[in-house]
Formats: C-alpha cells, sequence, structure tokens
C-alpha cells in the first residue's frame, strides 16, 4: 500500500499538534474517516481536508473507535453534511441520543466542556450503522474490519485495513518518535485484563502498522504491541504496592501523575511533547479510572 494512500490529520487540538488524528482514506466517490475528532476541532478538519483538495462534503463514512468525546465528538455535525457514521453497538444509544453522555462529561469538565470539546450533537438514526465484531465493511476498493477490543472501553472497535491496524486507544497513547507510550484508563470502563486480552488478540492478526489516535502511523508494530502488554503488567505492580494503604482519590491523582511525568522525563521527552500527552491522555483521569477498577473489579476478585 502506497504510503500517502493513508493519510493523517492533524486536529491541532486546544492549538496542540500531534494531539488527536483524524486518519483519510480516499475511494472513488469520496473519502472515508477514522475518527471524526471533537466538535471543537471541526475548522481544524475543514482546513486539513482543505489542504488535500476535500471538503467536509466530501467524506461519505466515517469510523469511531468509540464514543469518547476526542474521538467522535463531531459524528453528528459530519452526519448532518451526508456522511454515514460507523459505530459499536454498545456506543450507539449515546451517538443517537448523547444526554447521557454529555451530563457525565460536564460533571467532569464544568465550565470547560464547551471549550474543550465543542458541540456534540446527535447522529440521525438512518446515519448510523451499527457494525458488529468480524464485520467486514467494503467501499469501493476499500475493505475494513472491524474488531471488537474492550479495555480503554467497553464501546471500542479497532479496524483493520489492509496491512494496518486502526488501534484507537487501544493501541495506548504514543506522540512522535520516542519508543515511549502511555495507557489512557479513564473511568468507568477502564479493565486491565480485558485490554490485554484485546492486545494479544491484535498480535495474532499480523499487521504490519499500526495507527492509534493519538497519535501517527507506526510500522514498529511488534515493539509497540509488547510495549502495551509490559505497560499494562507496570500499573498492575504500580496497584498492588499503591492500592493496600487505600488513598484518597486526590492522593492516587498526585501519586500517579508524580509517576508518568518521571517516566516521560526519563524517556527524554521535551516540553511540548509531554504537553502533547497531557492533552491527549489527561493523566488525573487515568488515575480516576484506575481507583474505579481496583474498587469495582480488583477488590471482588482474590489477587
Amino acid at each position: 500500500m502506497a504510503d500517502n494512500f493513508v493519510i493523517p490529520l492533524d486536529l491541532n487540538f486546544q492549538g496542540q499538534p500531534h494531539a488527536i488524528a483524524s486518519y483519510l482514506l480516499k475511494h472513488s466517490t469520496g473519502i472515508v474517516l477514522i475518527e471524526s475528532g471533537p466538535g471543537s476541532t471541526i475548522p481544524a478538519l475543514t482546513q486539513a481536508l482543505a489542504a488535500h483538495g476535500y471538503r467536509l462534503q466530501d467524506i461519505t463514512h466515517v469510523f469511531l473507535t468509540h464514543i469518547h468525546l476526542d474521538h467522535a465528538g463531531a459524528a453528528g455535525y459530519l452526519a448532518r453534511q451526508g456522511a454515514q457514521i460507523f459505530v459499536h453497538p454498545v456506543g450507539a444509544p449515546h451517538m443517537l441520543n448523547p444526554e447521557k453522555l454529555l451530563a457525565s462529561a460536564t460533571r467532569i469538565y464544568g465550565d470547560l466542556m464547551q471549550p474543550l470539546w465543542g458541540d456534540f450533537l446527535p447522529v440521525p438514526a438512518e446515519k448510523l450503522t451499527v457494525l458488529e465484531d468480524n464485520q467486514e465493511i467494503t467501499i469501493g476498493h476499500l475493505r475494513l474490519i472491524a474488531l471488537n477490543t474492550p479495555g480503554h472501553a467497553e464501546h471500542h472497535f479497532a479496524y483493520l485495513f489492509d496491512d494496518l491496524c486502526f488501534s484507537g486507544d487501544i493501541g495506548a497513547v504514543r506522540i512522535a518518535n520516542h519508543r515511549y507510550m502511555r495507557l489512557p484508563m479513564p473511568p468507568p470502563e477502564f479493565h486491565l485484563e480485558k485490554w490485554r486480552e484485546s492486545v494479544l488478540r491484535l498480535q495474532k492478526l499480523g499487521f504490519r502498522r499500526i495507527a492509534p489516535t493519538h497519535f501517527g502511523i507506526f510500522e514498529d508494530v511488534d515493539w509497540h504491541l509488547q510495549a502495551i502488554l509490559r505497560s499494562l503488567d507496570e500499573v498492575e505492580r504500580w496497584l498492588l504496592e499503591t492500592m493496600p494503604t487505600d488513598p484518597s482519590a486526590e492522593e492516587l491523582r498526585e501519586k500517579f501523575v508524580a509517576w508518568m511525568e518521571a517516566s516521560g522525563r526519563a524517556a527524554g521527552l521535551t516540553d511540548e511533547e509531554i504537553q502533547a500527552y497531557r492533552l491527549a491522555n489527561p493523566l488525573s483521569m487515568s488515575a480516576d479510572g484506575l481507583q474505579r477498577y481496583w474498587k469495582k473489579v480488583r477488590n471482588a476478585t482474590p489477587l
């Protein structure tokens, strides 16, 4: 497959490059996007498309890896421009009626909700296609396969396209050319064991490139997937060391942020790269996800 067959579009989230990507695939009558990005990045998406000679109205299909705001927030708007939206069955009801999703997010972000994420419009029912695991979708000469990959969220698909896997957030956050990644582990659905199972499934497929939404296309797939498994192991060890003292939510956030920031500095990240990681993967949310996982899953299971 030619290198320019899949075009990463930088959505320049909050003015920061390399935080959120949408991926463009061309076909005979328009273009397909993997991820819509949030509503706040519609102007950046419009500009990025124009640089390649396209308009929003040229988008015929949008494949969402999951329904979190940074991945799916602009889907309703793009549906109104003519795009068909493809989504996981667990996430589909929230795309039709995002009221509960937005209420939950507003409790987290408060007054920052609109500046960060913009509008999240419902997708009209006739513009929403619900996929199933292993379902194959053909659009002209393009062929994609949806892969159920829980762990980050229950409503998560990765998409296999030729030798490339669009891995959403199950493929972790990896920015620039560093061999360094972080796991986005927000509440309420982070599940360490399911994440491991999803990565083991991906390892068996033999694809040669991987494209996480945060951010870019990488060719060292073996290293990338093994690094996710190592990171899951490290998180598990950290939890086993940290949680027996039953830290408060604030204490856990402080400890987790300090641990992650130290690892980033040790990996040689620049200030700009650290900021990109912070925007793509807010560490306090991962701390909250870890605490919920510990209380709801691990405390119910003998260690």
